[in-house]
């Protein structure tokens, strides 16, 4: 991996080169929370995906995850401060424009991204995200009390265990995704949801209960439709060929 330190902050990141270079157009992975690039897009074999069908792939670990740094003021993510990275990334690398796919808590930073930087988005993949990026402020905060609790056993509830385990799992920073379930909470209005004018994909298991309704958060992107994908939750739906497919298509026929 590769670091840079921007605004204070130091990120890991990759970036590889497509396989056959017959467009070699850039495109930004964001990985959701208690995830990494390499957990949510290298080993589903996105990466190995995308630049096989011509794409350069730019994924990073968000701050809090992986190999970045780790902060512990759940103002330090904000969802503000969380697109800046991403934006200081494509600085750093010198790209002025870039397809974006976020999952889950990276959609929510992809939408935003898309809204507030138009300029620097070609189009952007919301995965894993329906409408809760309007009316839900994402996991339940009982998430960071699973974080903060002093044992995986000492947990009942279902979604706690699941996220305590993944995270334990991942060897994550437990404190610093304490903070980050605090502090990247803010949603979206359906105002500025219609200001994204590039092409979008919203991609949602069938049967996931944690994103919302995904034809619901489409139809407020004047230019997006959805992609179900069948028979799929919120964590299964990662590494689905539906899925693939689905975002190979839209990358070669969006403008």
């Amino acid at each position: 991996m590769q670091e840079f330190s921007a605004r204070g902050v130091r990120i890991a990141f990759i970036d590889e080169a497509p396989v056959v270079a017959d467009r070699g157009e850039p495109i930004l992975l964001i990985h959701g929370f208690a995830s990494t690039h390499a957990i949510n897009w290298v080993f589903p074999q996105w990466v190995k995906t995308l630049t096989e069908a011509g794409r350069r792939v730019i994924a990073f670990d968000n701050r809090g995850h992986g190999r970045s740094e780790k902060f512990y003021d759940p103002a330090a993510y904000h969802i503000k401060e969380m697109c800046g990275d991403a934006i200081a990334l494509l600085d750093h690398l010198g790209l002025q424009q870039v397809d974006v796919m976020g999952y889950s808590m990276g959609a929510r930073i992809t939408a935003y991204l898309a809204w507030s930087h138009p300029e620097r988005v070609r189009s952007a993949i919301l995965a894993g995200l329906g409408y809760h990026l309007v009316d839900g402020a994402g996991l339940p905060l009982g998430i960071a009390e699973a974080m903060e609790a002093p044992s995986l056993d000492t947990l009942t509830d279902p979604m706690q265990r699941m996220f305590r385990s993944f995270a334990e799992a991942t060897k994550s920073d437990l404190k610093a995704l304490a903070a980050c379930i605090r502090g990247a909470r803010q949603t979206m209005t359906e105002a500025q949801l219609g200001e994204i004018r590039q092409p979008a994909l919203v991609a949602v298991g069938t049967t996931d209960d944690v994103a919302g309704d995904p034809h619901k958060l489409a139809a407020l992107l004047p230019a997006a439709h959805v992609l179900p994908i069948p028979g799929r939750d919120h964590n299964r739906a990662v590494g689905d060929p539906v899925y693939k497919k689905g975002v190979v298509e839209f990358l070669l026929n969006r403008p």
